[in-house]
């Protein structure tokens, strides 16, 4: 199939485009640079002689969405009804959409499943869900949709030899523990450092992309909790990036902050679905592939 994938020179959309490619199919990637999806004119012209469309582009920063929830919901929300009247205008029949385990809120169970009611807690988790049930809308009406709330993706990929792909967000935990023991600032830890979070490798998810492409079918709405199911402290990363890196992590403990104290999904059913099988979502595997990209 054609191909696009909105979002993809970002740290996931740049190993979902490459993973597609090795699968046979014929990528082409959308950046903000090409059609931002605020702009429909755009967006009506980048998809059209597609068959099927890979959306993660979005604002990702959690404080960011805080600081402007507005911009948040223009464009997670507002781009993604206007991709998907892109879609229907040009008769694109499939689209996989890069969600978040987040819309299930910060009281969700330990394994939540895709059967609970979301409770998104703030406007990231909250402008998501609203695309999502825009897409189960646009699905009623004939598009072959799959939904993935996706876990953290973290790790690396060697594109090619030598040459590694990481997270370049300096934000994220994974990334700023190792920055941390390479030689880098003392590492800010909110409270004890016991909240967890599901990590999930970047190769994994990316693979999970390309089984859903071919898994949405005309008239249907699937959406599957793409994670790896297993949940790791803060400190379980600290530990993790020490052994891996021979190095100390030097942290400075802040007052606890108001976030989730755990958030893990159940894959069961992506696994059912698309046969998804997670080959390195471990956190010793996710944390060696950054660390080698790091250095």
């Amino acid at each position: 199939m054609r191909v696009l994938v909105t979002g993809g020179r970002g740290f996931v959309g740049t190993v979902v485009a490459a993973r597609l490619a090795e699968a046979g199919h014929e990528v082409a990637t959308l950046g903000r640079a090409e059609a931002d999806l605020r702009d429909r004119d755009a967006l009506a012209r980048a998809v059209a002689g597609f068959d099927a469309v890979c959306h993660l582009a979005a604002r990702t920063r959690v404080r960011e969405a805080v600081a402007d929830p507005v911009g948040t919901w223009s464009v997670n929300a507002g781009g993604t009804i206007n991709l998907l009247e892109a879609l229907t205008a040009a008769g694109v029949a499939r689209l996989v959409f890069a969600s978040t385990g987040a819309v299930y809120g910060p009281d969700a169970p330990a394994g939540v499943t895709e059967a609970a009611t979301p409770a998104p807690s703030g406007p990231y988790a909250g402008a998501k869900l609203a695309a999502e049930q825009a897409i189960g809308s646009a699905a009623a009406a004939g598009l072959g949709a799959v939904t993935l709330r996706c876990g953290n993706a973290a790790g690396a990929v060697e594109l090619e030899p030598g040459r590694w792909h990481g997270d370049p967000d300096p934000t994220r935990l994974i990334p700023r523990v190792v920055a941390t023991a390479a030689g880098g600032a003392a590492l800010g830890v909110n409270g004890d450092g016991s909240a967890v979070r599901e990590y999930v490798h970047v190769a994994d998810l990316a693979g999970a992309f390309v089984l859903a492409v071919g898994a949405a079918e005309p008239g249907r709405h699937l959406v599957l909790n793409a994670g790896s199911g297993n949940g790791v402290s803060v400190r379980d990363v600290i530990a993790a990036v020490e052994a891996v890196s021979g190095r100390p992590v030097v942290v400075e403990h802040r007052p606890p902050a108001d976030e989730p104290r755990a958030l893990v999904t159940d894959g069961t059913r992506a696994r059912a679905e698309l046969g998804w099988r997670p080959a390195r979502s471990d956190l010793a595997s996710i944390v060696a592939d950054a660390w080698a990209a790091r250095n």
